[in-house]
């Protein structure tokens, strides 16, 4: 009986591991290993049943400007509202993760082109109704904004270049002023005649 309970509690000591590896630290979301792994079996699942996956990345606009006026701990406190603001608007099958910095990653399985436009403008939107008080002195520092660029996943294509489509969307975003979604125009396929 008490190897059965060592035997069990190690289980959850191995759980629990495995749990923190995969999750960012600061924000809770998943992190880039979480990321490249859930993104691996999203692309296996959209090749194998032909169903729509987008991917959306988010750059919080003039972070590190904010950072230097406001200190790091400022900006801590900053990424953990936005990923407060995006686990809120995502969809339980959705899964989301810090990139790197201050960029998120959504993978939204089961997802076309147009639904991601709207799940990235009401993640825009509500990040950008929130008002960012300096938890030290109460200060009133303004509201914070994001960029969002959205892509989707084309049967058989490498994971990089669906990054690379997200992410040339999300300068598209920054380019276009910020505080905006640019989403990727869909593939269009001729028609034969004839």
């Amino acid at each position: 009986r008490e190897n059965s309970l060592e035997v069990e509690q190690l289980k959850q000591n191995l759980a629990q591991t495995k749990q923190e590896s995969l999750t960012d630290q600061l924000t809770k979301l998943g992190n880039r290993k979480h990321f490249d792994i859930e993104l691996d079996k999203a692309v296996g699942r959209s090749n194998k049943d032909g169903s729509p996956l987008c991917l959306i990345m988010a750059d919080i606009d003039h972070f590190k400007a904010f950072n230097d006026t406001w200190g790091h701990q400022t900006g801590d406190q900053v990424l953990r509202l936005v990923s407060a603001c995006i686990k809120n608007d995502v969809r339980e099958s959705d899964v989301s993760a810090r990139y790197g910095g201050e960029e998120f990653v959504l993978i939204l399985p089961d997802t076309s082109l147009k639904e991601a436009q709207s799940i990235a403008d009401q993640v825009r939107q509500t990040v950008q109704s929130k008002k960012v008080m300096k938890r030290s002195t109460g200060q009133d520092l303004g509201t914070i904004t994001i960029s969002l660029g959205v892509a989707q996943y084309r049967k058989g294509e490498e994971h990089p270049k669906l990054i690379d489509r997200a992410d040339e969307c999300l300068y598209a975003a920054k380019e276009d002023g910020r505080n905006c979604v640019v989403v990727e125009q869909p593939t269009v396929k001729s028609k034969k005649t004839g």
